[in-house]
């Protein structure tokens, strides 16, 4: 089976590696364009395009998937399949209904379950216990295909998005090699997606600031789901921090007031309950303890955290 990998972020890098130590022959690399980073705007590679060099594989980097010329050299190489994770733009149908196998998607949700860009973050967010690993197939809708394989796993109490995409990553790559199999020798067939639908919409920066009126059960979750990008946030006398860690506790304070901060830690008010905070990264500084935090500032009970600059 020859195969081109679309894929850009560090969850597609497990994937890519499967298949190059597979049976399968990746002919191409479809990725996202370089990056300029930097005072000197010195390009940024992928990490599936870093995987790619290292292979030596052809890299495709088109600006715009729909571009012809792009699709005329795609067509060129003449793929039986295409594989797609976490590539970043949205495929057109000359490209979906392209190979004889079709393409093939993992997708980091249980489907339909959390159809969309971010389904990691928001069943996180949402309080969910397990989530898991689809592969499908492509068709023209978001994330509407049908179905090819699935694998569940749990969400740990201390699951952040960036710990359970490592291990979905991982789950994933697996299913992606029995899923070819299961196609190649025709044992594998497509099931159409059953049961209600949800959605996990793209995340945007703004997107990270904390609402201390929901519960501590709810923006402990949020904390973790927002871990590491793009961070739950709030403004604190004037200044913004980013909170990586909390947990619950017992106790009751006006949403965002500070109840405690002393070396035993920092209680925060919520709609119900407090939230103990561990993790937080001020501005301009490096993620720290919230006991490093509390030394040499002189927060104290009564102060309030706020959802934008105050002042």
């Amino acid at each position: 089976m020859r195969i081109v990998f679309f894929g850009t972020p560090n969850f597609a890098v497990p994937s890519i590696k499967k298949l190059l130590n597979s049976a399968y022959e990746v002919i191409a690399v479809v990725t996202q364009p370089d990056k300029q980073s930097g005072r000197g705007r010195k390009a940024v590679f992928s990490p599936v395009k870093e995987e790619a060099l290292k292979a030596g594989l052809k890299i495709l980097q088109p600006v715009r998937v729909k571009n012809p010329e792009f699709i005329s050299e795609l067509r060129l190489l003449n793929p039986s399949a295409i594989v797609v994770v976490a590539y970043g733009q949205i495929l057109p149908p000359e490209i979906i209904h392209m190979p004889a196998y079709g393409c093939i998607n993992i997708h980091a949700s249980l489907l339909p379950k959390y159809r969309g860009a971010a389904p990691i973050n928001w069943a996180i967010i949402n309080g969910e216990n397990t989530t898991g690993v689809t592969t499908m197939l492509m068709d023209e809708g978001m994330d509407t295909g049908p179905m090819l394989l699935q694998e569940y796993i749990r969400i740990e109490k201390d699951d952040t998005a960036g710990s359970l995409s490592e291990k979905l990553s991982i789950t994933g790559a697996d299913l992606l090699i029995k899923t070819l199999k299961g196609l190649e020798d025709g044992g594998l067939k497509p099931t159409l997606q059953a049961g209600e639908a949800t959605y996990a919409p793209l995340l945007r920066k703004t997107d990270g600031v904390i609402n201390w009126s929901k519960t501590a059960k709810e923006l402990t979750n949020f904390i973790r789901g927002m871990n590491p990008w793009p961070g739950a946030y709030s403004f604190l006398e004037g200044k913004r921090v980013k909170i990586l860690k909390a947990d619950t506790s017992y106790g009751d304070a006006d949403a965002g007031v500070i109840n405690e901060a002393s070396k035993e830690g920092l209680l925060v008010g919520t709609g119900d309950g407090l939230l103990s905070i561990f993790e937080i990264q001020p501005e301009g500084k490096p993620v720290m303890s919230v006991k490093s935090f509390l030394q040499g500032r002189e927060l104290r009970q009564g102060m309030r955290f706020y959802e934008e600059t105050i002042g």
